[in-house]
């Protein structure tokens, strides 16, 4: 019996094969890693070829098709049962249940596609309005869904809260599917978002501020009969100009969005539902609900304080005779008149003039010449104005012309 020297934690003791294959194995997960994700490139280049080669072509299928499957508003007017404030309920129900089950974006839009367009080729009585939006959609998770999570029946039945049997749900499913003739190809407005995101930088918060716009004009009747593409454009360019981004060029398909839609959009931003903004309060929805409350509550407080501010007062008007000069005659730089000294030019002294060099130093030839003020070392120099006096002031000859008559420096 053979014993070793060191202790040893477990009875299994590997060998030096036992690391050479799992070295082997390392080195075959790596290579496969590899070429998985060299196939996921290639997959992707070969996806935007098509993208560009066919976009024109998809985009013209999906505006004919968008055509051929949207509700009609005045058929659902004339329902006897079901009335519009109803709606709202039925839009928040079928929200909770499509973040519960967590599916699609475009799930939920063509859900309320075919609950619209049922409800406007088919009377629905109040007891089964509920029933209708769950077959719905159920029918939109299988459409276009993945497998996992489409919602079973018997799930859909514990959220009605056992009001309907599990028959109901598959006998109103086939009607609803029978009503519509099969078409369930409806373009929604989360794709004709994804057409038009597809050539700029990714920007989740615009992406996921569109879709909360989209999905607060579901609760209100003005946008039933709007085609995708409109809501889908005016509910772009309305995120863009929230979150200051900016727009696209005019060229583009982007832009040609309807004025009207945008201006009724922006209208309806002030009331979203409870649940829809609880919902975008998510972090992986980028909290756009937040983002949207403090722009309007900041555009609030703007428009408080320009309404209390005080009003601006009238401009002066000026005189009728100012401005209105003889033409011969210049304006005149206004002065202080001088009551002490009359006959003064521009009312101020005239500083005299400054001798010559001869002058300065002559003192025989000086004109200020007195006999009770020598100067420094015999030299006479000009006395300060106001220090001689009145008389000599006046008879002072050195004078400089009036302001007014002098030639401009420049």
């Amino acid at each position: 019996m053979a014993y070793y020297r060191n202790q040893c934690d477990s009875y299994f003791v590997e060998s030096h094969e036992d690391q050479e294959k799992r070295f082997r194995e390392e080195l075959r997960e790596r290579d496969r890693r590899q070429k998985w994700q060299t196939q996921l490139a290639i997959a992707e280049d070969l996806s935007q070829l098509i993208s560009c080669e066919y976009r024109d072509d998809v985009l013209q299928h999906m505006e004919t098709m968008e055509g051929k499957t949207l509700p009609d508003v005045a058929s659902i007017d004339i329902q006897t049962e079901i009335k519009w404030f109803m709606r709202p309920y039925l839009v928040d129900f079928l929200i909770e249940a499509h973040t519960s089950f967590g599916l699609l974006p475009e799930t939920l839009f063509l859900t309320i596609n075919l609950l619209d367009r049922y409800c406007s080729r088919r009377v629905v009585y109040k007891k089964h309005y509920q029933l209708v939006g769950c077959s719905a959609l159920l029918i939109a998770a299988k459409y276009g869904d993945r497998k996992d999570r489409v919602p079973t029946i018997k799930e859909l039945k514990q959220m009605c809260c056992g009001l309907y049997e599990d028959d109901m749900f598959t006998q109103m499913e086939w009607h609803v599917l029978q009503t519509l003739d099969w078409i369930i190809g409806h373009p929604t407005i989360d794709s004709f978002l994804q057409l038009a995101l597809e050539k700029v930088a990714y920007d989740p918060e615009v992406e996921h501020m569109a879709c909360y716009i989209s999905e607060i004009a579901m609760f209100q009747k003005e946008f039933v009969s709007k085609r995708p593409s409109d809501m889908a454009r005016s509910s772009l360019a309305l995120a863009r100009c929230i979150l200051s981004r900016p727009q696209a060029l005019s060229t583009e398909w982007v832009a040609k969005y309807d004025s009207d839609t945008l201006f009724t959009l922006s209208k309806q931003l002030l009331r979203p539902s409870k649940v829809l903004r609880t919902k975008y309060q998510a972090a992986h929805l980028s909290r756009v609900s937040i983002i949207l409350e403090d722009v309007l509550a900041r555009q609030v407080s703007i428009g408080r304080c320009s309404a209390n501010a005080p009003p601006t007062p009238p401009s002066e008007k000026c005189s009728e005779n100012f401005g209105n000069f003889p033409h011969n005659v210049m304006p005149v730089t206004p002065t202080k008149p001088s009551q002490l000294v009359p006959g003064i030019n521009n009312g101020c002294p005239t500083p005299p003039i400054t001798p010559t060099h001869e002058e300065y130093f002559n003192v025989n030839q000086n004109p200020f010449k007195t006999n009770q003020n020598p100067g420094l070392g015999g030299i006479r120099r000009p006395p300060t104005p106001g220090s001689l006096p009145r008389f000599q002031q006046q008879a002072v000859p050195f004078s400089l012309p009036p302001i007014s008559q002098m030639a401009p420096m420049y």
